[in-house]
């Protein structure tokens, strides 16, 4: 693997995992939808004045914004609402990563389908023993005689379904290289414009714009527009550039180790054994996802 693709990675899996932890830092002052909406609102106008100074801005026709605002939806909207939602219902930081990590297999099912780009055997082998470790973990978490838990833990899904079509999305793009397709900053500003403004009707009408704007949630803030909306987003379509589209998304596996470490840093969280169990298992199916072997495998071709 070249050592710059290494460098992305690494770059990706810190700074992506680091917005669980400020997100569950920022919910003590404002709801999850207002926060999402302050959030991308100010995103969208940082990317504006940047792209205004360096002279990259430009209208685009609406053939080509909306597959990129749809991505923002996706990517952005529906996957970081879930997150918020799962932790306001006292889901572990570590454990909303490690149901979001199930977006790999999802991934690997559509991924040939949608982009036509075959995943061999020995992948999907690493994807379903990857599943295996999230399902052994999570079903030791919840409390199947508390409704509330239950669905609490579930909420996460609706982030691997999001950020899942949002992957495949981008990748035919890239795959095609059709006219739909835009440069990185131009992408993020329409994706962010078209997050902020999915989140005004839910920030009023069931929040009521509530906030309190202290020193800690505006710190929060910074990070979570600066180093985890602009860095890790960037540091993504820039994987998806370079490496297929389920190789990509098996570098959500890494995010449960990385967020579990940091909640244990910032919140005091801790292991249960059946986490670790579970962390060593998945494990095994990122390196088998990751790995080059090629011996003894075939792939599953792509539908015409």
């Amino acid at each position: 693997m070249p050592k710059k693709t290494l460098l992305l990675i690494i770059g990706f899996v810190f700074l992506w995992n680091s917005g669980f932890i400020g997100a569950e830092y920022g919910l003590p002052y404002t709801g999850p939808f207002t926060l999402m909406f302050w959030r991308y609102l100010i995103l969208t106008f940082v990317m504006l004045a940047y792209l205004l100074i360096r002279g990259r801005f430009r209208v685009i026709e609406w053939a080509t914004a909306a597959p990129n605002m749809l991505v923002g939806f996706l990517a952005h909207g529906v996957w970081l609402s879930c997150v918020l939602l799962a932790l306001e219902q006292d889901v572990p930081a570590g454990i909303v990563a490690l149901v979001v990590a199930l977006q790999p297999l999802a991934t690997g099912a559509f991924s040939g389908l949608a982009v036509g780009e075959p995943t061999p055997l020995y992948r999907w082998l690493g994807l379903i023993i990857g599943f295996a470790g999230v399902a052994f973990t999570v079903l030791f978490r919840m409390d199947f005689s508390e409704p509330a838990s239950v669905f609490g833990y579930l909420i996460p899904l609706g982030s691997v379904i999001a950020i899942t079509i949002a992957s495949l999305i981008q990748r035919r793009m890239e795959v095609k290289k059709g006219e739909r397709r835009l440069p990185v900053d131009l992408s993020l500003f329409y994706q962010s414009g078209a997050t902020a403004l999915a989140m005004v009707l839910p920030a009023l009408l069931v929040e009521g714009f509530y906030l309190r704007p202290e020193t800690p949630f505006i710190y929060t803030m910074a990070w979570l527009i600066l180093a985890v909306s602009l860095g890790a987003y960037a540091l993504m379509w820039l994987l998806i550039q370079r490496m297929d589209a389920t190789r990509v998304a098996s570098l959500f596996y890494l995010g449960p180790p990385v967020t579990m470490l940091m909640a244990w840093i910032t919140f005091g969280d801790t292991l249960r054994g059946t986490d670790v169990v579970g962390l060593l298992v998945v494990l095994v199916g990122v390196l088998l996802t990751q790995s080059k072997l090629k011996a003894g495998f075939k792939s599953i071709p792509a539908e015409d």
